[in-house]
């Protein structure tokens, strides 16, 4: 009896460890990132009001995970969901980043809802990502799409890889056609992170996604103390083609003794960013061409972070949105934005 049941005890052992070096997961993790805001007319903030508001920017929870089911090959996986619990939004949950897939030699493959590769390709460049300062205020194509296929090569050389997005039919929306007209492709050299290497480098096309054909040159590089970067973006809507343009951004960050010294310059000519939509009213509409031109849109951005500790980040920016178009020859003035933001981000 007592043999049987050390017999049965060691088995038990055996399997969870045999279990627990085939399987990563699943990992329990979540982002909680709120922030008081004052703007002048709410154009960029989260919920889009004016004066001083809440922002829950982008909180989170979430499970991921790996497998592996055979020699080479393993399952990945990955459920997270936007939590508006702080925020008046009746949506509680939103779907976020939610993919299975399989990793082997050949490269990774996800399918389900994730950033594009076009929206990927921006590495680090975003300084004030995930807040009303994101670089989408001003450039298209900052994507999460859903009924996807993902493909991530491995990395050639330590240093390159090829990236491709593919929508299925289900994502056809108002203007485009065909579902094959909706990919997206990247290339990137380097690390993002700018770790392994100090320097970043992608270059990505996207087709049809979110309604824009659009083409983007990324670059980013540490040297020392300081990280230098810029992006320029070139945009078209596949439903007005009067909405076309380049986007740029230049922006360099600073690590005084912990603090993260941040600025941002950022130009939009496409009129396809969100401060121009949402100040100006004028979007594409399938069938109905604008008569829209000389679009000018500018924005500087200068901010601080400091982590205090490994899972809490506080950090600050005060932001400036301004520009101008001509509708039908007569120019027209956007109303200003200025923008100051202060908040806690807490990751577990």
């Amino acid at each position: 009896m007592k043999k049987s049941l050390i017999s049965a005890s060691v088995a038990s052992v055996l399997t969870l460890a045999s279990f627990g070096a085939l399987a990563d997961g699943p990992n329990f993790y979540g982002r909680l990132d709120l922030s008081v805001t004052n703007s002048d007319t709410g154009a960029t903030t989260q919920e889009g009001k004016e004066g001083t508001v809440f922002e829950n920017n982008f909180s989170h929870l979430g499970v991921k995970g790996s497998e592996t089911i055979a020699k080479g090959f393993d399952v990945i996986y990955q459920m997270e969901f936007q939590v508006e619990n702080t925020s008046v939004s009746s949506d509680v949950f939103k779907a976020r980043n939610t993919f299975l897939g399989l990793k082997t030699a050949a490269g990774t493959v996800l399918v389900g809802r994730n950033d594009t590769v076009f929206k990927q390709s921006e590495g680090g460049i975003d300084l004030f990502g995930n807040s009303n300062a994101d670089i989408d205020r001003l450039a298209p194509g900052q994507t999460r799409s859903a009924d996807g296929i993902w493909y991530y090569s491995p990395k050639i050389a330590d240093l390159v890889t090829l990236n491709a997005t593919y929508l299925m039919t289900d994502n056809n929306q108002p203007g485009v056609d065909d579902a094959d007209t909706q990919y997206a492709l990247s290339a990137t050299v380097g690390d993002k992170k700018l770790k392994q290497q100090n320097f970043y480098v992608a270059g990505a096309y996207n087709k049809g996604i979110s309604n824009i054909d659009a083409y983007r040159g990324v670059a980013q590089v540490k040297l020392g103390d300081f990280k230098v970067g810029g992006l320029f973006q070139n945009s078209e809507s596949v439903i007005d083609k009067t909405f076309e343009g380049n986007t740029y951004f230049v922006n360099a960050a600073y690590n005084l003794n912990g603090v993260n010294l941040k600025a941002e310059y950022g130009k939009d000519e496409s009129g396809l960013g969100k401060y121009f939509a949402n100040v100006s009213g004028i979007k594409p509409v399938a069938g109905q061409a604008t008569e829209l031109s000389d679009v000018n849109v500018t924005s500087i951005v200068v901010g601080a972070d400091y982590r205090i500790a490994k899972s809490t980040l506080v950090y600050g920016h005060y932001a400036m949105y301004e520009g101008d178009y001509k509708l039908s020859g007569a120019k027209v003035d956007l109303k200003d934005d200025k923008i100051f933001t202060v908040g806690v981000r807490y990751d577990f």
